[in-house]
Order: C-alpha cells, then structure tokens, then sequence
C-alpha cells in the first residue's frame, strides 16, 4: 500500500468486501444511535470514508470473523464484543485476562459452528 489513506472503493478491493457492507458497518444503528462498529473508518468532514493501515486490519479481522470459511455469520454485536475482548487483552499487561479472552473467544466461535451444522 503506497497511499497513506485509502478510499472505500480502494479499501474493498484490498479486504475483498462489497462496498455497501462498508458502509453498513461504518454507519449508526438508529435504534442506539452509536456506530455500529467504532473505528473502522476516518471521516472527512464532509463525511467522505478514508482508511488507514489501522482501519484496514480492523475490516479483516471483522471479515474473518463475520465471513468464516465464506459462511456468512450475521451478528455484528457479537463480532464486535470479539473484537473489544481482542483489544483488551493486547492492552492489558495480565495475562490471566488475556488467557480468559482468549478463552471466550474459542467458546463463541465453537458456539458458532455448532450452530451452523444445525442450520444446515
């Protein structure tokens, strides 16, 4: 990546996300009001989606969690709480909480795949 700032066309040709699931994750859930997923984009201030090596990691770890094996896993919240739980455990120097995040991780995503053999 030669650019320091990506536009969102750019940017899923990189990720390989359609363009409209950017902006859906990107945007605010009306009924919280709040970004649906904080940080996955720099704003202009005409509103113009920019991103950065930073924001770029941030929509592949939320690809691959959300698009495992190219099944579709529609809950964003619980990709999110994944996401926050990764966070911490970078940022926090005890390793007990990062063991029991990375511990919660594995249980949702077993979780996960049991519940799609039962779907299929």
């Amino acid at each position: 990546m030669t650019k320091k700032y990506l536009n969102i066309r750019e940017a899923s040709e990189v990720i390989g996300l359609k363009e409209h699931i950017i902006r859906y994750w990107d945007s605010i859930d009306p009924k919280t009001n709040k970004l649906r997923i904080d940080g996955i984009s720099t704003k202009s201030r005409a509103g113009t989606r920019y991103f950065n090596k930073d924001n770029l990691k941030l929509l592949q770890n939320l690809k691959e969690i959300l698009y495992e094996n190219g099944d579709p896993n529609p809950s964003l919240i619980l990709a999110s709480k994944i996401l926050n739980s990764k966070k911490l455990s970078k940022n926090n120097s005890n390793n007990t909480h990062a063991l029991i995040d990375n511990d919660f991780a594995k249980k949702v995503h077993q979780i996960l795949k049991n519940m799609r053999k039962l779907l299929n």
